[in-house]
């Protein structure tokens, strides 16, 4: 389809110098039919854009529409309907293009002169990425060396503006310091633009500069192509030779366009497009080999980029939108680091900021004077590429902290930065990684200083994400502990001292005191007794701490880490006994208790089975609750104990258990054996079975048969034929237990014949009873 058609070629069709009018106006006819389609794509692939007109851009006034419905609808053709305007009729560009030998005369050089500059040489004011479209066209249509001409002057053009905008930066400064907040004076960027002027320019100078080696296309072995090979060929100007060459003004004119402060354009597609093409043009610039000469091309507009104002991305003071830098600081820090580390590190961590995370849009400066952006009134404008921009915004870091390795100077900077401009706890996270991996080789010893980066940044994670659910919490609470052990025993103190501003009192427990006082650490510490204790002594304290602001998930973890010291143990039973009462679960009391008892102490793991039977509550249905385990050993525990702990459980138990069923199970074990053969020393057993007719087993016989009579009057209230062979044998168990009762045969029978009167309707099921129980 004619869309898909990459528009720039259109221009450059639309621009070739030697078109005829009358083929001209065919293209036009053609274009403008292509743009009524309704399936012609839109230009920046998702709604109307507010990019100026190519060929007025210079004139734009502020005033124009920001209503998206008063724009006209551009497609991917409007720029070549547009460009179909321009022309090559210019006098100043005929010559500009014609000659190499094309300077002002002396005299003009004293006044403003728009056609040239102070060295006389020619300059081309069109608007940049116009200008850029004229020499792509010269370029496909076979004029290499006009091509070549105009790209000098455009960047001779460049040249001066930097300098002009330098100027009248040097008079702002101190007021748009204190302001704190820039506009941005370029309509559009050259990064990411549809007529890529930037890429254009670079390809059309690095073009000239190629050496067409015998091999030059060939296939290396490993199957890669082979990096182009550039020799610098000196530029040909009329004035005085000027030392220069086309490969350092093709650097040159690209750090430029990378580095101009540009707004974020609206759209996925708009904002994807400017990502890759940086992308791009970086791999071009990876591919020069950077001698001496191309160092101080480099160094010199590194300089200005820094020094520059709203101008410069890199400047002081940027636009709370403007596209972030950190893919072209990485690329600028790498390249600069071998010859100039202060530049490079002053550059790269200028870059490190990303405004658009760091405040909310003033509410003064919505409508800049000079562009046309439309401030989206959310927090974040619509930034579709933000993710990716934040992985780089790490990248960067990542990168400076590796090279900073062993310089504790340098670290502290980088670190400050990352705290600093660094907004999503999972980066930080990654960053701490990475600088734990390259402080701990596993060739060599560890960077101290560079370790105790990667911990502070563990710390800030934590930290950060300590109120905010994240589901990488765990593997960062682990991660952290290990950080910290190979930092040494001084970092495990303050983590566990600090723990409530990190942990939550389970991970604190469960995780961090667990982890530092597992055999592997002290291993791994090889620590000597007094630090052994020391560390101890902080996970006791810890765990204590933990069980009082959150009894219910750390009392068990508390109790298990303060074992081996009779104090702390105490204290940590003492908080149990006393949230029990209040916040606790029966499970949670049920589980201590039984490791009391593992420990071997029974009579605390009776008092807490206790308390767990006051928070139970067994329906006559729940034959099958996960409580009726605990439930049966708790009895079992107090049968274990002696007549008097029995005697003390079975009242909860009445209480707390209205299941038939469940009610037998413990009678029959209690009619089994004594109590009391657990032995406790001192205490005499009487070794007697104990009688249901007394107390304490009588008071649970009685709650039993009620329980079966409840049971099975619940059962018929709505009972189906198919269960009523289930029933029958539920009634033989029932006989069982009345008939433990001194008068339970008589009790049982006045029972059937109760049944048998209620329920004379079932006449089925009546028929049965009688069959079983006469």
């Amino acid at each position: 389809s004619p869309g898909s058609v990459h528009w720039a070629l259109w221009v450059c069709v639309v621009l070739n110098p030697h078109c005829k009018l009358e083929e001209k106006s065919s293209w036009l006819r053609q274009l403008r039919k292509w743009g009524e389609m309704d399936v012609c794509p839109l230009e920046d692939g998702n709604y109307g854009n507010e990019l100026p007109n190519i060929t007025n851009a210079l004139t734009q006034s502020s005033s124009h529409s920001q209503d998206s419905l008063a724009r006209p609808r551009r497609t991917v053709f409007t720029r070549a309907i547009e460009g179909c305007d321009l022309h090559w009729q210019d006098s100043h560009l005929q010559r500009i293009i014609s000659s190499d030998f094309y300077v002002s005369p002396a005299y003009q050089r004293e006044g403003e002169s728009l056609l040239f500059n102070s060295q006389g040489q020619p300059l081309w004011l069109e608007h940049v990425p116009t200008a850029c479209a004229r020499v792509d066209a010269l370029r496909s249509h076979g004029y290499p060396r006009e091509a070549l001409r105009l790209t000098v002057a455009i960047i001779n053009t460049l040249r001066l503006q930097q300098q002009r905008q330098l100027e009248i930066y040097k008079h702002q400064k101190k007021e748009l310091l204190q302001r704190g907040a820039t506009t941005i004076t370029n309509l559009e960027g050259w990064v990411g633009h549809p007529l890529n002027p930037i890429g254009c320019l670079f390809l059309t100078l690095t073009e000239a500069c190629r050496l067409e080696e015998e091999n030059c296309l060939e296939i290396s072995d490993t199957g890669d192509t082979k990096p182009p090979v550039y020799q610098h060929v000196p530029v040909t100007t009329g004035s005085q030779d000027s030392g220069e060459s086309y490969l350092s003004l093709a650097l040159e004119v690209a750090l430029m366009g990378m580095g101009q402060q540009r707004v974020m354009p609206e759209g996925l597609y708009a904002q994807d497009k400017v990502c890759r093409n940086e992308e791009q043009i970086i791999a071009r610039l990876q591919d020069l080999e950077l001698d001496p000469v191309l160092v101080q091309t480099l160094r010199k507009q590194c300089i200005l980029l820094l020094e520059g104002g709203p101008f410069s991305g890199l400047g002081e003071v940027i636009h709370r939108e403007s596209v972030p830098m950190h893919t072209f600081a990485k690329y600028l820090f790498s390249a600069l680091l071998p010859h100039d580390a202060d530049l490079a590190y002053k550059l790269a961590l200028r870059a490190m900021r990303l405004p658009v995370l760091e405040t909310t849009a003033p509410s003064g400066d919505v409508t800049h004077p000079h562009h046309l952006v439309s401030v989206v009134p959310s927090r974040y404008p619509r930034w579709f590429t933000l993710g990716h921009l934040e992985s780089q915004q790490c990248e960067l870091a990542s990168t400076m902290l590796t090279a900073a390795k062993g310089d504790m100077l340098r670290l502290r900077t980088v670190l400050e930065a990352i705290q600093k401009n660094i907004h999503s706890s999972s980066l930080i996270f990654k960053l701490a990684q990475d600088a734990f991996k390259i402080a701990t080789p596993a060739d060599s010893n560890s960077d101290t200083t560079l370790l105790n980066v990667a911990l502070e940044l563990g710390l800030q994670v934590m930290r950060m994400t300590l109120s905010t659910l994240n589901w990488r919490r765990r593997e960062m609470v682990r991660w952290l502990v290990t950080c910290a052990t190979e930092v040494g025993v001084r970092a495990l103190v303050s983590i566990l001292q600090s723990w409530y501003s990190l942990f939550t009192p389970t991970e604190a427990t469960s995780i961090v005191a667990a982890t530092v006082m597992s055999h592997n650490t002290i291993l791994r510490l090889s620590l000597d007794y007094p630090q052994r204790e020391e560390l101890a002594s902080c996970a006791r304290t810890l765990a204590l701490q933990c069980a009082m602001k959150d009894p219910q998930n750390c009392a068990l973890s508390a109790l298990t880490l303060c074992e081996k010291d009779h104090i702390a143990f105490e204290t940590a039973y003492q908080i149990v006994i006393d949230a029990a009462s209040t916040g606790m679960t029966y499970t949670q009391l049920f589980t201590i208790a039984r490791y009391m008892e593992h420990r071997g102490y029974p009579l605390r793991a009776f008092k807490l089975a206790s308390l767990a039977m006051t928070h139970l509550n067994l329906a006559y249905n729940q034959d099958t609750h996960p409580a009726i385990n605990d439930v049966l050993w708790a009895c079992a525990l107090s049968h274990s104990l002696g007549k008097n702990e029995l005697a003390a459980i079975i009242p909860l138990v009445v209480k707390s258990v209205h299941c038939a069923t469940v009610l037998s199970d413990i009678l029959r074990r209690c009619t089994m054996t004594a109590p009391g053969l657990a032995g406790i020393p001192g205490r005499r057993n009487s070794g007697k079975l104990m009688s249901t007719d007394k107390a304490p087993l009588r008071q649970l016989l009685d709650a039993t048969i009620s329980a079966y009579i409840n049971t099975t009057h619940s059962r018929l209230t709505h009972i189906s034929p198919r269960h009523y062979g289930e029933f029958i044998e539920f009634l033989s168990k029932a006989r069982e237990t009345f008939l433990l009762a001194q008068d339970g045969h008589i009790q049982f029978a006045q029972f059937i014949d109760n049944l048998k009167q209620i329920y004379k309707g079932k006449k089925k099921l009546m028929l049965l009873v009688r069959e079983r129980f006469g």
